[in-house]
């Protein structure tokens, strides 16, 4: 048994997310939660997942303690796993004492693997690309 993996490996879960989950957690009403996208206002008009905040990493430091409680869990994505603003996002979080998660997959994945997506149009909901989620929708139980 390798101590330094099952250290690493679990610390990487205490920082880290990924779609599905935040998705379970969304539509279970998990209390305290509060998703934000981190992008500029073009990509967010472009589409945001339902219920998120909008809160560019830029201006994190100067709007979140007056948006966000302080004892939200907040989960920050950005665009996708090319992109690292959800890193710099989580970070920021952290130096004002959040507890914080990053999204990986970021946007990208949430509307690949078919959740819905808000526009000024409403909320719709994008075809599953099978080479991120099962077809069927149903969760990869991983």
């Amino acid at each position: 048994m390798s101590t330094d993996a099952i250290a690493y490996y679990t610390t990487r879960l205490a920082y880290e997310t990924d779609v599905s989950d935040v998705a379970g957690e969304l539509a279970a009403g998990t209390e305290g939660l509060v998703v934000v996208d981190t992008r500029n206002l073009e990509s967010w008009e472009q589409g945001f997942i339902p219920g998120a905040l909008h809160l560019p990493t830029r201006e994190i430091a100067a709007r979140a303690e007056a948006e966000i409680p302080r004892s939200a869990r907040v989960v920050t994505y950005c665009w996708g796993p090319g992109c690292n603003g959800a890193t710099k996002a989580a970070l920021e979080f952290a130096k004002l004492g959040y507890q914080v998660k990053e999204m990986l997959g970021g946007f990208e994945y949430w509307a690949r693997e078919g959740f819905e997506v808000q526009t000024a149009d409403g909320v719709s909901r994008p075809p599953i690309d099978p080479l991120t989620a099962p077809k069927s929708g149903i969760a990869c139980a991983c």
